[in-house]
């Protein structure tokens, strides 16, 4: 990335720059010590504008500047940087001569306010020795830094190509290294080729904050060519959580009364849904984007059972899953369950093992499935009647059929315990929680863990959920909103963070969506994000520089193909958890995932449950010709595939052609109109 230094300009003068400017302006720093800003200014500044910016103070200049000695100057640096900190300052930079308790006072308040730490070093004479240059690295990691800075005055071509080589044997994106004068002037593009997270420019040539500083025109064109950042005009409204809604349209048609939701979006799995409630009798009208559904008052006693003898699910494994332990409540015989496309052949892990602790068979009808390891699949024959009572089961194989029971053993004229052991992707069963409790269903829980789970509430450390099941309930009807879908924002919230920016409405940071879990990816790894001050107010994100991330995504294996890609662009080496959770999805997302990067250029492996992913920045691809490879590729009938192939198109050599894109109408039908113009005239020009 390209940062603006800005200096000799008051804040009114800074916030117009910006204002001009800032759709190109990717990141800027502020030079407190050469700007006439007050305390109050600082604050303004730091926390109104969201693109990265740096506080940088040079305590010899301000003593300069201000007339005064440099223990004077000292304080005052202080002072102003921990302003900026507090107020949001991505960066801070200190440099290395620094008395001890101001590097101290800044390292402990950046640490706690989440600000990199820049500790810096600058020699306007000439460029030491490789031994006295990686000395000095060393001492700026001694003191705190999370960036080491050093800058030197190239006198000629060796200089340079002594401060470019600290790059062989430093740690990806933890060094920012190159050369002033006239002799170091290419050392400032270079050193992005190199690894550096971003490199310095001017505003103009003639505000040139050091020798041989290029102005940011010049810079940006030789960097990006006709690259346009991508972007949206106005904020994407986000479409409804399919999660939520498949959830909501069952719960409303098993209802006494008319419920209404508002915030319908179509898609493939939420038509099914209403499909299936329609189907078991449920009446189900539209109205722009609200659903209006009169439930069949299902209740244990004085309802005669339905004699459904098959139901479709479409595509649907959720709603499959489902709607397996529902039918066993609400239908008198047995019922085969069909499906189509890719839930034909994807495993129903576990399913038969769970329903016979309730008394439920389930029998392939197409296939032999005596393979004894509980698998199953669809069509399948449920037979047997749910029966309520205590159960220990495993959740190693997902959330899904653990929801359908959690919605059914309400319905039931007994009381019922389930305890999930090792359970997965738990965010998903308190959305089915969250929704029951909306349509008056009341189920109790207790989550169970090791010391570190009753230290740190991490889910991921969660060995057991009991939920408590009241039976003889019954849902009543039920009016809200269907909460913005996570899932569908995280493919353009990734593309931002790489390639541009974005603006997603509709999203609810408090949600209990799994794929929220894109926010804290996004920003462990740099990018900047903020919102909007209403609860659901706007989300904004913008590029910065992207360092390797390492996640578990057991909880939200649908974030695994974009965050792949995601990883492809942060400097060094990532890793992702919960490999182990990808291989019953719409494909075998394991294998397709490392396909797909194989085959544009990326290093990747699978070690155990962990895919480690080789990553390089934009800048450093551009420069090193190494971006990733177009061509042709298949989606494997997997929307998620889809999303993360257009997003990785951004950054490839040419086009990426799909085979299959019609697939991405399971969860986002509007997703290729949405790209395209997200996307509108931004290639990488080669």
């Amino acid at each position: 990335m390209i940062c603006v230094s800005i200096q000799n300009k008051n804040l009114r003068e800074i916030l117009d720059i910006f204002g001009t400017s800032g759709r190109k302006i990717e990141m800027a720093e502020i030079r407190l010590d050469r700007c006439p800003l007050s305390e109050e200014d600082i604050e303004v500044l730091f926390s109104d504008i969201d693109i990265p910016l740096i506080a940088t103070c040079r305590i010899s200049e301000l003593a300069v500047s201000c007339g005064c000695d440099l223990s004077v100057a000292a304080k005052k640096a202080e002072k102003m940087l921990a302003k900026a900190i507090e107020a949001g300052a991505m960066y801070v930079d200190l440099e290395i001569e620094a008395p001890a308790p101001v590097g101290k006072s800044i390292r402990r308040l950046s640490s706690n306010c989440g600000t990199i730490l820049i500790r810096s070093f600058h020699d306007f004479e000439g460029t030491g020795s490789s031994g006295e240059l990686r000395e000095m690295i060393r001492r700026c990691e001694k003191f705190g830094a999370d960036l080491v800075k050093i800058v030197t005055t190239a006198n000629n071509q060796d200089d340079a190509a002594r401060v470019m080589s600290l790059y062989e044997d430093s740690e990806p994106g933890k060094l920012l290294a190159f050369c002033m004068g006239g002799e170091g002037r290419n050392t400032r593009l270079d050193c992005l080729g190199k690894g550096a997270p971003y490199t310095y420019a001017s505003l103009t040539e003639a505000e040139a904050a050091a020798p041989g500083q290029m102005p940011f025109d010049h810079m940006y064109g030789v960097l990006y060519g006709d690259r346009r950042p991508a972007r949206l005009a106005e904020p994407l409204p986000v479409p409804a959580s399919k999660s939520f809604a498949q959830r909501a349209i069952i719960a409303a048609a098993l209802a006494d009364g008319v419920s209404h939701l508002a915030g319908y979006s179509p898609c493939g799995d939420n038509e099914a849904a209403i499909a299936v409630a329609e189907s078991i009798g449920a009446e189900v009208s539209r109205k722009d984007s609200v659903l209006t559904i009169k439930g069949i008052g299902w209740s244990d006693s004085g309802k005669v059972p339905l004699s459904l003898k098959e139901l479709n699910t479409g595509e649907s494994g959720l709603l499959t899953r489902l709607m397996i332990p529902i039918l066993s409540v609400i239908n008198a015989n047995p019922v085969v369950v069909k499906g189509v496309k890719t839930l034909v052949n994807r495993p129903l892990s576990g399913a038969s093992d769970i329903m016979a602790s309730f008394g439920v068979v389930l029998r392939d009808t197409d296939r032999d499935s005596s393979n004894g390891n509980g698998d199953c699949h669809i069509p399948l024959a449920v037979n047997g009647r749910l029966i309520p009572g205590r159960a220990d089961i495993s959740g190693r194989n997902g959330s899904q059929l653990i929801s359908g029971l959690l919605m059914s053993l309400p319905l039931c004229g007994k009381d019922s315990v389930i305890y999930v052991r090792d359970p997965k992707s738990i965010p998903y069963m308190f959305i089915t929680l969250d929704v029951l409790k909306k349509f008056g269903i009341s189920i109790s829980n207790e989550m169970e863990g090791g010391e570190d789970f009753l230290k740190t509430g991490d889910w991921s450390l969660c060995s057991q959920i009991t939920f408590k099941i009241k039976g003889g309930q019954r849902y009543s009807s039920a009016d809200f909103s269907i909460e913005g879908d996570w899932s569908s924002a995280a493919a353009f919230l990734t593309a931002g963070a790489l390639f541009g920016s974005a603006d997603l409405s509709g999203l609810d940071t408090k949600s209990l969506q799994a794929d929220l879990s894109i926010v804290d990816i996004l920003v462990d790894a740099g990018a900047s994000i903020s919102q909007s001050d209403e609860p659901e107010g706007i989300i904004h994100v913008r590029r910065a520089p992207l360092y390797a991330f390492s996640v578990n995504a057991d909880n939200c294996p649908d974030l695994f193909p974009i965050i792949s890609v995601f990883a492809a662009f942060c400097q060094g080496t990532s890793r992702i958890g919960g490999v182990g959770r990808l291989a019953n999805k719409e494909s075998d997302r394991a294998k397709a995932i490392t396909d797909m990067l194989e085959r544009m250029g990326v290093a990747v492996h699978v070690e155990g449950d962990e895919m480690v992913i080789e990553g390089h920045s934009l800048e450093q691809r551009l420069l090193s010709g190494t971006l990733l490879k177009g061509g042709r590729f298949t989606s494997s009938h997997d929307h998620r595939m889809v999303m993360a192939l257009k997003v990785a198109e951004l950054g490839a050599d040419g086009p990426v052609e799909i085979d299959d894109i019609a697939c991405v109408a399971k969860s986002f039908p509007s997703f290729m109109d949405m790209f395209a113009t997200f996307t509108e005239n931004n290639r990488i020009n080669i």
